[in-house]
């Protein structure tokens, strides 16, 4: 079928703390079930995209409590919970009309500093004036019945954001072919979307390694850590890294996993950045996952996968 492209804004010269993501071509393609489009080089199926949608605008959305501001309390899901990183403190929740109708020095102080919220300089001239009569000062709530003027433009570059595209479709097959004693589950989950948040980056090299299930779990430390203890040992220097099944763990100073993921081979390695809805399951080059991975307090370890 003809691949249809959707061209978005030229990317901005500086990225900003809100700086709303890379602009890329969006790439639409259809199958038996339906479009796909690819966002970082994934595949993102259609009835995947339209979780996308409400996860990053819901009909209520959350905002840090305000003392002055009244709103009801509600238990996010995980995903609402990760795209406005709702990882401590109090928070209530607006529907569009209730956030109109609060005071501009309210609506200012909800919106300071919260995710997943436009910023007027990162917006194309037609979808500024598309927004225009729903911003607070320079921010834009992507509340539903905006999302439905602008597209989905604003979803596509929060997930996009500082992230590199998977570089998946660059592995030689015959890379693939030689990594599937090692890592059985490796190639299934190269540049794939989890179907929500919760798997994360140990879950991820465990299944590559062919343990059941394991992509779908948030996997924690112990788990994780027994499963290294049995089927890897320690080892130093980067002479392997571009082998497969050098499986690289960051720990912070009490020497708790922090974060993982696994070579492939040809200088390229499998992870997922974090466990969120938005973090896919990439392939990028060695160099590239451990300078993304860079973070004070972590030190990075590495152990030969079945003794490779």
């Amino acid at each position: 079928m003809e691949l249809l492209v959707e061209l978005v804004p030229d990317r901005p010269q500086h990225f900003g703390p809100d700086h709303l993501g890379f602009a890329v071509p969006l790439r639409l393609r259809t199958n038996r079930f339906g479009p796909v489009r690819s966002v970082l080089g994934v595949e993102v199926s259609r009835s995947l995209f339209e979780g996308w949608r409400e996860w990053f605008a819901p009909y209520h959305q959350p905002f840090r409590a305000a003392d002055v501001v009244p709103g009801r309390r509600l238990e996010p899901c995980a995903e609402v919970r990760d795209t406005f990183h709702m990882y401590g403190g109090s928070w209530i929740w607006l529907a569009e009309a209730e956030f109109r109708e609060l005071p501009l020095k309210d609506r200012r102080a909800l919106l300071r500093g919260r995710e997943a919220t436009g910023r007027m300089s990162q917006l194309t001239s037609s979808m500024r004036n598309l927004v225009e009569c729903h911003r607070t000062d320079s921010h834009i709530v992507w509340w539903p019945s905006i999302m439905r003027q602008v597209g989905d433009t604003p979803l596509v570059s929060y997930v996009e954001d500082g992230v590199r595209p998977s570089r998946h479709r660059e592995v030689d097959s015959t890379v693939w072919s030689a990594v599937r004693r090692l890592l059985p589950g490796a190639a299934d989950l190269a540049g794939t979307f989890a179907s929500g948040s919760g798997p994360n980056c140990f879950g991820t090299v465990m299944a590559a390694a062919g343990v059941p299930g394991a992509e779908s779990e948030w996997m924690l430390q112990r788990p994780f850590e027994q499963w290294l203890t049995a089927h890897a040992t320690p080892t130093r220097g980067t002479d392997r890294d571009h082998f497969p099944g050098i499986v690289l763990v960051w720990r912070d100073a009490e020497g708790l996993a922090a974060h993982a993921a696994v070579t492939i081979g040809a200088g390229y390695s499998l992870s997922k950045p974090s466990q969120a809805w938005c973090s896919p399951r990439l392939v990028w080059t060695v160099r590239e996952t451990i300078d993304a991975s860079r973070c004070h307090g972590l030190t990075l370890s590495r152990y030969v996968l079945g003794g490779t």
